[in-house]
């Protein structure tokens, strides 16, 4: 194919073909190779090359071009020898987004890109497929919900779920349809130059089903002439039932965000280990019953490709297990939105992608409880206010205090930012070693409901607390916890992917390990009186720091300081 008045030639050839992942070579000639010449990917492929930067959009990044791309590599990759020979192979991998794809050489790097010539366009066999299915805890305790993105609206095809046990004869579940527009966002670039359209995202929910059964199932969408698109089949396992005795493991991380396995670049290119953790999980999938992933989820920064990105990525993840997440400042704030904090961080989405694209058992999709055997969860919303008096503190209160530890003795708090304690640089040069104001109102509700362990993200690195109250540790004990709850550990596991964040140089004597690097933390309950506690670097998946808890019922249930029932001397 020649372009560009015979200045360049793009070869695009198919390496693999699927029906959501193709990988793709693109090679490039060019008499008038430069070392900051570049190949972005476009989708779709007609798109608008011009300048569109704004000294006001102060989250948009380079290139600043009108159409994002949705990645772009150098042509002078490592050993290409492009400038001497203006020849490169360059390899790119694509996932299904709903249209067509072009590559685009542009001349002057990204501060001043120039389009020099256009491939012709390239497609998936069906663009419009279902594809990334997202499992979460439906709102009882017998459902799971499945979400899906597919190119179908409700008057091309009614979306459907066809599930069941896997040698039984499956049923159909149907599923409701959401999308959102440019005026649904809130500001720059997610409502300009980072803009492109979501398509068609589905929920359905699967009731009734049979505790800890393994079922099997597969998206579809039934055509208006009667014919049906399915997707690939996949299975999971259903919850188990409130209090029961078996072996449970749950996932908690925070900050991951997304990268290319092919090498190329991305806007908001700076999670160095999301790779690293999401494969380790993929090969532990056997071994996780669910995923917590605790706030600043994609780091899409209102660039909205990205979303179809992380999707891809965490599905072989997403698609076995429940995939539960938390608002983080990179989902939710905005200026004048209604977010506590008034930063940009999200680019402009102020929470419309991240409460569309997956979903979470409660109404307002901020804050939710999680029931999960012998595990309750409360998932806390660190972007609206949780001090004393508020709805949020109200809803911590009652998800807290409605527990039977009987049935479920392992009660967990998490939330994004850090409420609790952190060593964190930044944080220490606050001097409090928390969010401003986080752990003022809620740790009299920690104490007072017994709080086994309380999870953040936000600062991008791990720390583990002693059991702590009022800024004291409340036993010397290490590595094995038994008896009676008399604190609250607090762990920050915001190493998920993004790039890590620097401890204080400050000796602060609760912090009983810490770690610069990625990683994630696995709770293993065994039955309803031992739990194991595993912090796992993402490189390599070894154990780095781990605790256990050995108790009865009678511990929870026992006197602590402001964690005492009223009592009488009445007989």
């Amino acid at each position: 194919m020649k372009m560009g008045l015979m200045l360049l030639k793009l070869i695009i050839i198919c390496l693999s073909w699927g029906e959501d992942t193709e990988w793709v070579d693109v090679k490039l000639w060019s008499p008038n190779p430069s070392s900051d010449d570049w190949i972005g990917v476009f989708s779709p492929a007609k798109f608008n090359s011009s300048s569109c930067y704004s000294e006001a959009d102060v989250k948009d990044q380079q290139p600043y071009i009108c159409s994002a791309p949705i990645k772009y590599m150098f042509a002078n990759t490592i050993n290409s020898g492009y400038t001497k020979t203006g020849k490169a192979t360059l390899r790119f991998q694509l996932i299904n987004q709903r249209a067509d794809f072009s590559f685009a050489l542009f001349s002057g790097g990204l501060s001043n890109p120039t389009l020099v010539a256009v491939s012709h366009s390239i497609s998936f066999a069906n663009p419009k497929a279902p594809l990334y299915p997202r499992l979460a805890l439906g709102k009882s305790r017998d459902e799971i919900t499945v979400t899906w993105t597919s190119g179908y609206s409700i008057d091309e095809a009614v979306p459907l779920v066809e599930w069941g046990f896997p040698d039984s004869i499956p049923k159909q579940a149907p599923a409701g349809t959401l999308t959102f527009t440019r005026n649904t966002l809130c500001g720059a670039p997610a409502r300009t130059v980072g803009w492109r359209d979501p398509g068609f995202i589905h929920t359905s929910f699967l009731k009734d089903l049979w505790p800890n059964r393994p079922y099997m199932y597969r998206l579809g969408h039934l055509l208006s002439n009667g014919s049906y698109v399915w997707s690939k089949k996949y299975t999971f396992k259903a919850p188990p039932y409130p209090g029961q005795d078996s072996l449970q493991r749950v996932i908690v991380f925070g900050d991951m965000g997304k990268a290319e396995r092919d090498g190329s670049n991305e806007y908001s290119n700076y999670q160095p280990g999301s790779l690293n953790t999401t494969d380790q999980l993929i090969k532990d999938i056997n071994d996780i019953d669910i995923v917590f992933h605790i706030g600043d989820i994609t780091y899409a920064n209102g660039y909205l490709s990205q979303w179809d990105q992380f999707t891809s990525q965490v599905e072989p993840i997403a698609s076995a297990v429940p995939y539960m997440i938390a608002s983080g400042n990179h989902e939710r704030d905005w200026p004048n939105s209604g977010s506590f904090y008034d930063g940009v961080d999200s680019g402009g989405e102020c929470g419309v992608l991240a409460q569309t694209m997956f979903y979470v058992p409660i109404e307002n999709r901020d804050k939710y409880k999680a029931d999960y055997g012998m595990f309750r969860f409360c998932i806390a919303d660190t972007e609206h206010d949780w001090r004393e008096g508020t709805e949020q503190y109200k809803f911590i209160e009652h998800c807290l205090s409605t527990v039977d530890r009987q049935k479920q003795p392992w009660l967990i708090f998490a939330a994004h930012r850090v409420l609790g304690y952190s060593s964190d640089k930044w944080y220490g040069l606050e001097g409090s070693f928390e969010e401003p104001m986080g752990r003022e109102g809620l740790q009299k509700l920690w104490q007072r409901y017994k709080v086994d362990m309380a999870f953040y993200g936000h600062v991008h690195n791990y720390e583990r607390s002693c059991p702590i109250y009022q800024n004291q540790c409340v036993t010397s004990e290490k590595s094995y916890y038994s008896g009676t709850v008399n604190g609250t550990i607090h762990v920050v596991a915001g190493g998920g992917g993004s790039h890590l964040s620097e401890f204080s140089q400050l000796n602060t004597k609760w912090s009983l390990h810490k770690d610069f690097d990625h990683g994630f933390v696995k709770l293993t309950a065994f039955n309803h009186s031992s739990l194991l506690f595993e912090y796992k670097k993402s490189r390599d998946g070894n154990v780095y720091d781990s605790f256990t808890i050995s108790r009865d019922y009678r511990d929870v249930l026992a006197c602590i300081p402001d964690g005492c029932e009223p009592t009488t001397s009445a007989s």
